[in-house]
């Protein structure tokens, strides 16, 4: 696991990022444009063990070139971190041993309320809203990363 400024200088200029929202069964998965500068929504892998996770990000992270990997990291609201961010950095950690070294935490507090007020202001139905949360939870978690980057003219 990377701390940010270490994760920008290992990525290139040109190459795709992923956005993980953790969950204990449900994660959400988002990647961005080669340019970094739009996060999409992906999928969301049910977690039956951790072998079928790593099988699972290691077939996206093949098939879409991605160069690294961004996980939320959900502190709390004043800031404290609980056993939930815990479980997230224990993630990072064992995914830059199984996949690649360059992942980092990104503070993913309100991705999942940002998410799903975003799909009410696109009149998404509330089972396609529930549905789709991790994978846009991801989105929103990956896209903060971007813009991130980008107002701060890391590229």
């Amino acid at each position: 696991m990377l701390d940010i400024d270490i994760f920008i200088k290992k990525i290139k200029k040109k190459s795709r990022l992923m956005g993980i929202d953790p969950g204990k069964k449900r994660i959400g998965v988002a990647i961005s444009d080669e340019n970094k500068i739009v996060a999409t929504p992906y999928t969301t892998i049910i977690k039956e063990n951790y072998t079928g996770l790593v099988n699972e990000i290691k077939k996206i992270v093949d098939e879409n070139q991605i160069e690294g990997i961004v996980i939320g990291n959900p502190i709390n609201m004043d800031g404290s971190q609980g056993p939930s961010s815990q479980a997230a950095k224990d993630l990072a950690k064992n995914l830059s041993k199984d996949i690649t070294k360059n992942i980092t935490l990104w503070d993913e507090r309100l991705s999942s309320q940002g998410a799903f007020r975003l799909s009410d202001e696109l009149l998404v139905n509330s089972s396609k809203k529930v549905k789709k949360l991790d994978q846009n939870s991801a989105q929103f978690i990956l896209q903060g990363l971007l813009d991130y980057l980008n107002k701060n003219n890391t590229w």
